[in-house]
């Protein structure tokens, strides 16, 4: 089946109902592109991401897999092989790691390995990050893994029209992309533009402007990072808020620019903070703004422990909080 194309240009809705329309857009314009996972056919997924899609574009488009990653990743591989481009769900971020050998051995190698000859046009959706009271492997972040490894682009989105939109860049890219699902912003709603020109799939965007402290953060957090500049600007703070939304490749244009109108620098993530992406990013920043920084960068994420059981999810994760005090030592470290 072909498919109806999406008709209304601009609405509010959730991010994950974004997603679906993005998906069904994809769907819509190139007969090549298959959806793969766990229930995400006649069930539409656990977080409904996919629903109705099966209905509209038929059980050959819309695949039903086995419970189990590591072949859903490598029969996605067979369809890239083979002209197709596939689109996988990892039904949770936890649920990945079977499938890695398959990821780092295979999709981010072949193209390098056969010279170009092979093209791995291949998107892999992860829902990561905690917040929902789920049990374990159900609220990890796991992206650092993967922005880690040659050949894999690893990107997520925050709001809705990001969701709608960077779907589809994901799908027509010619190179494997990791596309992270805030899974605990699904249900938050905003504006929508279906008709919109698309943002550059790895380019930073600045979601607030400030003038004193950076705050640079991504997919779930970002949220949380505008509330926090939000209490800020109360307390005379004006933070200037940056969406990373592509891990990898970094838009550091976008972060050092920023550094070096604010002098300062904080970075939230989910994950831990050991070894993580903030880790990359500070690096990266003191190499080329040593001079600018009126004080160290500071970083604000997950504890170096397993993700903890859902009654202790609230000490883990970054809140505003954490983020205000990690602004606050920017002036007095």
């Amino acid at each position: 089946m072909a498919g109806r194309a999406p008709t209304d240009a601009q609405t509010p809705m959730p991010l994950g109902r974004a997603i679906n329309a993005g998906l069904r857009r994809a769907l819509h314009d190139d007969p090549t592109v298959v959806l793969l996972g766990e229930d995400i056919g006649k069930l539409g997924g656990v977080f409904r991401i996919t629903d109705g899609l099966q209905d509209e574009f038929g059980v050959d488009r819309v695949i039903d897999t086995p419970l189990a990653e590591s072949g859903i990743i490598g029969t996605a591989v067979g369809l890239a092989f083979r002209g197709y481009r596939p689109v996988c769900e990892i039904q949770f971020d936890g649920f990945i790691y079977p499938a890695y050998d398959q990821i780092v051995s295979q999709v981010a190698k072949l193209h390098y390995r056969t010279a170009g000859a092979v093209r791995m046009p291949l998107t892999i959706r992860v829902p990561y990050g905690g917040g929902i009271g789920a049990v374990e492997h159900h609220s990890e972040s796991p992206e650092g893994y993967f922005a880690a490894t040659p050949g894999l682009r690893v990107v997520t989105c925050s709001n809705s029209q990001d969701a709608y939109s960077m779907i589809q860049e994901a799908v027509a890219s010619d190179d494997p992309v990791l596309f992270f699902e805030p899974k605990r912003r699904y249900w938050e709603k905003s504006e929508v533009d279906v008709d919109a020109d698309r943002y550059p799939l790895h380019r930073a965007r600045v979601v607030r402007d400030g003038r004193d402290v950076t705050l640079v953060t991504y997919g779930p957090l970002v949220t949380t990072a505008l509330q926090a500049a939000d209490v800020a600007a109360d307390e005379g703070r004006s933070v200037e808020v940056v969406d990373l939304r592509s891990i990898s490749p970094l838009d550091l244009d976008t972060v050092t620019a920023s550094v070096r109108k604010t002098g300062r620098l904080v970075i939230a993530h989910e994950a831990p903070v050991f070894m993580g992406i903030g880790a990359e990013i500070s690096a990266r920043v003191i190499e080329s703004c040593f001079y600018h920084l009126e004080a160290p960068v500071q970083r604000v994420g997950g504890f170096a422990v397993p993700y903890p059981p859902a009654k202790l999810e609230k000490h883990y994760l970054p809140d505003v909080d954490r983020m205000l005090d990690a602004v606050d030592r920017t002036y007095t470290a």
